[in-house]
């Protein structure tokens, strides 16, 4: 071998190796990052308009946790907290014959998440935190009222980004609302609360509020595929696919039911890239709006002995039509039945289903949640007083 051959073996050698080296540190880097990620406590944060199906997502997740010590933060819109009830029945917050408690569920009752971040998440991370060798994972539903990039921009605050990272933003999307151009299951109730933000002057803000929930997106979740035909998902589809990225994924949902591999354990570190994602609800120089007014809203809590369900259903409907009621919501007592029914209403569409025996130790009431603009109180109580004491 010459001198020359010699050098140029030695130099491919030195490059080689150097290359090696390369991939070596890459990927020791690429290791650490993950294990110190794998350190933090995931959060899943859930958004989408009212009446898309988060909660029933969030149930589905946790009856089929498999041993997951799951925390939920709910953001509730309303005195009386009745997703968190919902929730709790699924073993969330209630303490075991051991007393040993699975899991603790916070409501956060005064607005949405982007408008109470910085009074009431902060604290409720800061003890999740304290918690976290008994967490495994959080969950947390935004309302329908809100975006997600405030939220995910919170989890870079110090104390937080130290202890926890966004798992994935994952976007819930109703099919059959979106294939009709509506994005929502009451378009006028989402479209009205938009206009309540004096901020914001836009064409069409439904559509562009459906958009900045899809920008955030790390997954996007099909639901009420059977309300919709194949045509019209392959429409909606499209429709998403245009406003997110490549990676993110397209999924979809049978009434709530998905793997859970496929929503969780996402590892997407969301705060590291959520400021890159520009949408409509941002200043000119790109900071998004933190300052949103909801007082015009009201939501008002009836509570009332036994009713008849078809009886409830039809004054519920005439209230819809005489009222600006944006969403309706609670337990109703049933005379004879033994087990505790859950209504919902969005606009004119209403869903029940029972979910728990009543227990010996509560009394049988029917509560209400009546959300909505300028309600009139004193007449829908009295209509539905009325309807009280005609089934008593």
């Amino acid at each position: 071998m010459s001198l020359s051959e010699s050098h140029a073996l030695q130099a491919g050698t030195a490059a080689e190796t150097t290359s090696k080296n390369q991939r070596l540190r890459l990927k020791l880097n690429f290791r650490s990052r993950a294990l110190k990620n794998s350190q933090k406590i995931p959060a899943t944060i859930v958004t989408g308009f009212l009446g898309s199906g988060k909660t029933t997502l969030l149930r589905h997740i946790l009856q089929n946790a498999n041993g997951r010590r799951i925390a939920v933060i709910v953001n509730e819109f309303g005195e009386l907290g009745i997703d968190g009830d919902i929730l709790r029945a699924c073993g969330i917050g209630c303490e075991d014959e051991t007393g040993e408690q699975g899991g603790k569920l916070y409501e956060l009752a005064n607005g949405c998440l982007c408008c109470t971040v910085q009074e009431e998440f902060y604290p409720v991370m800061r003890e999740l935190i304290e918690r976290r060798g008994e967490i495994d994972h959080i969950l947390i539903e935004t309302s329908g009222l809100a975006l997600p990039k405030p939220l995910v921009q919170a989890f870079n605050w110090p104390e937080i980004k130290n202890a926890c990272t966004v798992d994935a933003v994952i976007t819930v999307v109703d099919v059959p609302a979106t294939a009709a151009g509506q994005f929502a299951a009451n378009p006028a109730a989402v479209d009205a609360q938009r206009k309540q933000d004096p901020n914001l002057d836009h064409e069409s803000p439904l559509h562009e509020l459906f958009e900045d929930q899809l920008i955030s997106a790390d997954l996007v979740v099909l639901t009420k595929l059977d309300q919709a035909s194949a045509e019209e998902r392959a429409r909606v589809e499209e429709i998403v696919r245009e406003e997110v990225p490549a990676q993110v994924k397209i999924v979809a949902a049978d009434h709530g039911r998905i793997d859970l591999d496929v929503v969780l354990g996402l590892s997407s570190a969301s705060e590291e890239t959520i400021d890159q994602r520009m949408g409509h609800h941002e200043h000119e120089e790109g900071h998004a709006h933190d300052e949103h007014d909801h007082d015009d809203f009201d939501s008002i809590v009836i509570k009332l002995p036994e009713l008849e369900r078809e009886a409830l259903f039809q004054a519920m409907e005439k209230i819809v039509a005489e009222h600006t009621v944006y969403r309706i919501k609670g337990f109703v007592a049933l005379p004879g039945k033994p087990m505790r029914l859950v209504v919902h209403g969005v606009g004119k569409r209403f869903d029940s289903y029972f979910d728990r025996m009543w227990r010996a130790d509560e009394e049988r009431q029917t509560y209400l949640v009546f959300i909505g603009h300028d309600l009139d109180e004193s007449a829908i109580t009295a209509e539905l007083n009325a309807l009280s004491v005609g089934a008593i």
